[in-house]
């Protein structure tokens, strides 16, 4: 039996989906670790830090765009997170309409027991490269990320 002989894109596609989801399957187990583990789920542990590290100035919006996750989900993570006590909504010093989003003290105790980011056996493979290496194995996850949003986030269907 022969093997059929696929297109450069078409074999390029491929290429590229076995290893998104190679790391998709580890990300995913990784989550629900995290998640079994100190009960945040990986969009809410995104939002946190989003907010810890803005300095309480960001609201809903700000963190959306920090996170890449759509403003109705960020505004039900950020619900979820109020409810649980971890995060606070403040109004604005100067003008009160604005509601700006803050950690609370359990927020913060929260955060400093998450388990890291990535699965450790991937980050410890990571740290080995050089600096170089790193910054360009980001940028093309980046640059992957990104090929998402030039035609828009619509799945092509054809």
């Amino acid at each position: 039996m022969t093997k059929p002989q696929l297109d450069s894109e078409t074999e390029l596609g491929y290429r590229a989906l076995r290893s998104i989801r190679k790391i998709i399957h580890d990300v995913s187990s990784h989550s629900r670790l995290m998640s079994n583990r100190i009960g945040l789920t990986v969009p809410q542990l995104l939002c946190l830090r989003a907010i810890q590290e803005s300095g309480d100035e960001i609201n809903v919006a700000g963190v959306a765009d920090r996170v890449s996750i759509s403003r109705p989900t960020v505004s039900g993570v950020v619900d979820r997170l109020a409810q649980a006590e971890l995060i606070e909504r403040v109004r604005g010093k100067h003008d009160r309409r604005h509601v700006y989003l803050s950690l609370t003290r359990k927020g913060h105790a929260k955060l400093a027991v998450a388990p890291k980011p990535l699965p450790a056996h991937f980050l410890a493979r990571l740290t080995r490269f050089d600096d170089a290496e790193k910054e360009w194995i980001l940028s093309a996850l980046e640059q992957l990320a990104g090929l998402r949003d030039e035609e828009g986030s619509s799945p092509d269907t054809t």
